[in-house]
């Protein structure tokens, strides 16, 4: 695939290019032609000036054309996704689905107006009028996305500020563009107005830097790093910004739990996605007396989870994003084995492929509890009642989302009150949601600043108010 970065729609011209690599087997799968600086000033001013106002029908017309696309080309997305990430086939096309949900949802609430009416007659001071609010569209916006998720995570900050009409720079991660410069050549085609969208990519310091930046950008979304979070809030200046960071999810396992669906939750959500979900399942906490009776199942059920060619329909794991993060996922496993743990199950890595990992009596201190490990691994730890399960849960500086597993109601409204997250799901895996509902964390997780369709289009827009005499 020969690509090229865009700006208002122009394709970039330059001599600088990027050569995308399969994480699985090294192969160069495209090209991408990369932005400068100049470019990045032209993008916000092509923002800037505009073009036609877009209506309510317009904006959902786009977005819902854009879904019939989608749905049409899902294969050709699908493959790029797994050729450029390294994710098993079978796992893109189940993200081709969630994107289409996003662009479905950010469609049908184009077409809704939350204005409100307050009457002003309802005190002593009060007069005979009414006050009423609007919507109005942010200038322009600075959307940057990482490599996980390489189309819903472009597609969740596009849609929701195009829903509203506002205009995105798209800065999507080097490690997986093509997926991204994809879904910006099927907006255009959609009938996106080109300088709705430039989608730009080079060295940071020319384009990610100077946008968070800009006094003339209003808004800054960013997914990712902990570490880069931080560095964006410190630097953005005046104006709204959203970070949706890291995430260290416990699913938690009662004593009373069933255990096929402890099985299964712990399973799919230390696995799916090569464990490369910021909602993924990072630490399995079970009750001290249920332990070996789940691991004997868990062990079982995890064999089942295949490790291997991306594009191989059987394939249920494929790699992680690269090999360097392969073997950082392999080092802190030997640092826990270190400390006395025990691989149950896996381990074993090739290249940019790491075995679906089961870590037994790991200790709490452990670098793979303490920070997030992005990958396929399972670490166990027990705990002895439901305090010591609250608090070892909240020990981590993260918060973004939490899986609970039990039918003890007691327990299930104790979790929902007393952890330090942004979700809690009962009997569901941390990362549960519909792309329409509100997700997003505190802590080092996040400001506590939603996402999801809906309250990412209040994001993008800002409140105007008026009132007239009534």
């Amino acid at each position: 695939m020969t690509m090229t970065c865009y700006v208002a729609g122009t394709p970039v011209q330059s001599d600088s290019i990027l050569e995308v690599k399969s994480p699985y087997d090294n192969r160069v799968v495209g090209t991408v032609t990369l932005a400068n600086a100049s470019h990045v000033e032209q993008a916000i001013q092509a923002g800037l000036k505009g073009g036609k106002a877009l209506t309510r029908y317009d904006r959902f017309s786009i977005l819902d054309k854009a879904r019939q696309l989608l749905v049409a080309r899902k294969d050709q997305f699908a493959q790029t996704i797994s050729a450029e990430s390294g994710l098993a086939i079978r796992e893109a096309n189940y993200e081709t689905g969630r994107a289409h949900d996003v662009l479905l949802f950010a469609a049908m609430e184009s077409l809704k107006d939350d204005g409100q009416i307050f009457s002003c007659d309802i005190s002593p001071q009060g007069k005979a009028r009414k006050i009423f609010t609007l919507r109005e569209p942010l200038a322009l916006a600075a959307c940057i996305t990482p490599f996980n998720h390489p189309l819903n995570q472009v597609v969740h900050k596009l849609a929701p500020a195009l829903a509203v009409g506002t205009p995105v720079i798209l800065k999507p991660s080097e490690k997986t563009p093509l997926t991204a410069i994809l879904l910006t050549e099927l907006l255009y085609e959609a009938g996106l107005p080109h300088y709705m969208l430039s989608t730009l990519l080079g060295p940071t310091n020319e384009i990610a830097e100077p946008l968070v930046k800009d006094p003339r950008i209003d808004i800054v979304s960013f997914t990712g790093s902990v570490a880069v979070g931080k560095r964006i809030a410190a630097s953005v200046g005046y104006k709204k910004v959203i970070l949706e960071l890291g995430g260290n999810d416990p699913l938690i396992i009662m004593e009373d739990a069933d255990m096929d669906t402890a099985v299964h939750l712990a399973a799919e959500g230390s696995f799916r996605n090569s464990g490369q979900r910021c909602t993924a399942v990072k630490r399995i906490l079970i009750h001290e007396k249920i332990k070996d009776v789940f691991l004997e199942k868990f062990l079982q059920k995890a064999k089942t989870y295949n490790c291997g060619d991306p594009a191989d329909p059987e394939t249920r794991v494929g790699t992680v994003i690269d090999e360097p993060a392969a073997i950082y996922l392999e080092t802190v496993v030997n640092k826990a084995v270190e400390q006395g743990a025990k691989v149950l199950l896996g381990g074993k890595r090739r290249g940019a492929l790491l075995e679906p990992t089961v870590i037994d009596n790991v200790p709490r201190d452990a670098e793979m509890i303490v920070h997030e490990s992005f990958g396929p691994l399972a670490p166990i730890l027990t705990f002895k009642d439901i305090d010591d399960a609250i608090a070892l849960s909240n020990a981590t500086a993260y918060g973004l989302s939490s899986g609970i597993v039990t039918h003890n109601m007691d327990y299930a409204l104790r979790f929902i009150k007393e952890l330090k997250v942004g979700t809690v799901n009962i009997n569901e895996v941390p990362g549960y949601r519909i792309e329409s509902s509100p997700f997003g964390g505190i802590k080092d997780s996040g400001l506590g600043i939603k996402e999801g369709v809906i309250e990412a289009m209040k994001c993008f827009t800002y409140v105007k108010t008026f009132s007239l005499p009534w």
